[in-house]
């Protein structure tokens, strides 16, 4: 299994990548199930299961169904032409998705959500059926939205098969963190100089470096958005997005001699804030690696950008690309998934990843790098996910600040010492691991447990 760059960081749309973007490509795959079907189908039916059930309103699941039923996808999506699809949905009851006859679904009767019964594959559980013009089910698919916008059938689940489809080999595929720096040591080259050569069997260099400049375009463009935007955030909280009144202070303080030095923590935090804050509003973002988890490592690529001396832009593709192998490296012995292991899965793993990225660009060695994300993944222990009324608000749009100040400071720690250290990465990776296992399901994205339950939702 390869997971590629733009696997790990996919442009996209908010609040949730698992519950937004992965249920809206599991309709995008369903549909096309319907086209090859020999069968005419009348209707559809759609039936969440588990966290997707118990935190699908919070996290606009219901709109994303209906939406991919009617054939949009996350990479295509456009809110004002979303806003006006749904209305008709739901004036019509039926959807129009391209390449197959105009659909009967009532979004009030066909979609349905189901507290009592979570599917055996995963957290994040959605069958998905068409009907007859009896009503009489035709064709049915079980679909696990699994983390990072990526989403397995039930069969594939089960079977193993490879995320990216292809199981085609790459120079350097390493499977875990130790694979990597041994691959690292003997070849003489850096992880993002492996990770590129790995790229290369995908795409030509061209098409590499103009998708990796776009995932930072995306990522720097909702940052400025956040930063510009001001209101309320949607949900029936009231959350006051906050990052537009800080930067502006940010701003106005710039040049004062008596600034304290910890101000630069709210640079980054204000970074993350802008992103997160987006994406709470349904915005178009980023997964790095999941959409709850979106704001760390563009904030910290934008503090060393424009913060740090001697950064040079042109070593954004490194750092996305060594971000994106310890993203890989998580995924694949552990998870990223918070309906799977808690927030330690999705804000620990991109305070890694981001630790990594920034530890890369500054100079560091694979053996550094390695460390810084370790460091930050380990201060992310047993973290759990515990969103307020099933939004991604409270606690997570602090919680991206937060993660990205532990990654800049990981990766300062590393970059002190010389790669050599007591716990391998592998090791912390498992600990995530075998710690998700362990917490208890209502602290993991189900809105059942912690700040979810102890903090007023009105």
């Amino acid at each position: 299994m390869y997971l590629s760059v733009f696997d790990i960081f996919k442009i996209g749309i908010g609040p949730s990548s698992s519950h937004t973007m992965g249920p809206m490509v599991a309709a995008a795959r369903f549909l096309d199930l319907l086209r090859a079907s020999p069968f005419r189908a009348h209707g559809l039916r759609a039936t969440l299961h588990g966290s997707l059930a118990f935190t699908g309103v919070g996290h606009a699941t219901d709109r994303a169904v209906i939406l991919g039923l009617d054939g949009v996808s996350p990479e295509t999506y456009d809110a004002n032409a979303a806003e006006a699809a749904l209305a008709r949905i739901r004036t019509e009851n039926r959807v129009m998705p391209e390449r197959l006859d105009p659909l009967a679904f009532d979004p009030a009767r066909d979609l349905v959500f189901d507290y009592d019964r979570a599917l055996p594959g995963h957290a994040n559980g959605m069958v998905l059926s068409a009907t007859d013009a009896q009503g009489d089910v035709i064709l049915t698919e079980t679909y696990y939205s699994i983390g990072g916008g990526f989403v397995r059938t039930a069969a594939e689940l089960a079977s193993g098969d490879p995320e990216d489809g292809t199981g085609a080999p790459v120079p350097y595929p390493f499977r875990n963190a130790a694979e990597m720096l041994d691959m690292a040591a003997r070849s003489g080259l850096t992880i993002a100089q492996m990770k590129r050569q790995n790229e290369l069997t995908r795409r030509s260099p061209p098409a590499l470096e103009d998708g990796l400049a776009a995932i930072w375009t995306a990522m720097c463009d909702c940052i400025d958005r956040g930063l510009a935007t001001d209101g309320t955030l949607p949900g029936g909280l009231n959350i006051r997005r906050r990052a537009h009144a800080i930067h502006q202070a940010l701003i106005a303080e710039r040049g004062l001699n008596l600034t304290p030095p910890h101000t630069i923590n709210d640079w980054m935090s204000v970074y993350a804030m802008a992103v997160n804050e987006e994406n709470a509003a349904g915005g178009r973002v980023v997964t790095a690696p999941t959409n709850g988890a979106a704001g760390v490592v563009p904030a910290t690529i934008r503090y060393w950008l424009d913060h740090v001396p001697g950064a040079q832009p042109s070593k954004t593709g490194d750092f996305l690309l060594t971000a994106a192998a310890i993203g890989s490296i998580i995924k694949r012995n552990a998870s990223i998934s918070g309906a799977e292991c808690g927030c330690q899965a999705e804000v620990g793993s991109a305070a890694a990843m981001a630790a990594a990225g920034l530890a890369a660009v500054m100079g560091g060695s694979p053996g550094q790098v390695e460390n810084a994300a370790e460091i930050a993944l380990e201060h992310h222990l047993g973290m759990t996910c515990d969103p307020v009324k099933g939004l991604v608000q409270v606690p997570c749009i602090e919680r991206n600040g937060l993660g990205a100040i532990k990654a800049v400071s990981a990766a300062s720690l590393a970059l002190r010492g010389d790669g050599d250290h007591f716990v391998p990465l592998d090791a912390c990776i498992e600990t995530m691991r075998q710690t998700g296992r362990d917490m208890s399901e209502k602290y993991k994205e189900t809105a059942l447990g912690g700040l979810a339950v102890n903090v007023p939702n009105c």
